[in-house]
């Protein structure tokens, strides 16, 4: 992943921290993307995860409190491989994420791009292609993110 580190610096650093686990949840204990999984996937749209809480979309948290404010909108959903907030509408911010893995243009103005894929798009794909189950469209198999930090 490449973090627009220029363009989104809180919201950059708020998911770098995640990917690293060195913030402290209210347990003190560390927090973060590490064994957290997609938890939802729509083929042709994107795949979804950051829900480390509770692992089903309902979880959510942010190193700024409980949600921070969208921090700008120049960035658009104009091709596969970007890396956008996931949130619950205005300034709701917190820890899912999502990557497109088609053009997104109907949801400029709403999500906040921060980043995108630079290495691993065949991965994203294939997470994209996992049989999914009910309205939620939860993978069939769990897609866990096994590994994570910074480079």
């Amino acid at each position: 992943m490449e973090l627009f580190a220029d363009k989104c610096p809180k919201t950059c650093e708020h998911f770098r921290q995640f990917c690293t686990g060195e913030t402290k949840g209210r347990n003190a204990l560390p927090q973060g993307f590490k064994n957290s999984k997609f938890h939802r996937v729509i083929k042709d749209f994107m795949i979804q995860g950051g829900d480390f809480l509770n692992g089903d979309g309902t979880g959510t948290t942010s190193i700024y409190g409980d949600t921070f404010a969208d921090e700008n909108f120049s960035l658009h959903h104009s091709a596969p491989g970007l890396l956008s907030m996931a949130n619950s509408g205005k300034n709701t911010n917190g820890s899912q994420f999502f990557v497109t893995t088609a053009k997104t243009d109907w949801l400029d103005g709403k999500h906040v791009v921060f980043g995108r894929v630079i290495d691993g798009m065949l991965t994203i794909r294939k997470i994209e292609n996992v049989p999914v189950v009910g309205e939620k469209k939860t993978p069939r198999i769990p897609c866990v993110i096994t590994e994570c930090g910074e480079m």
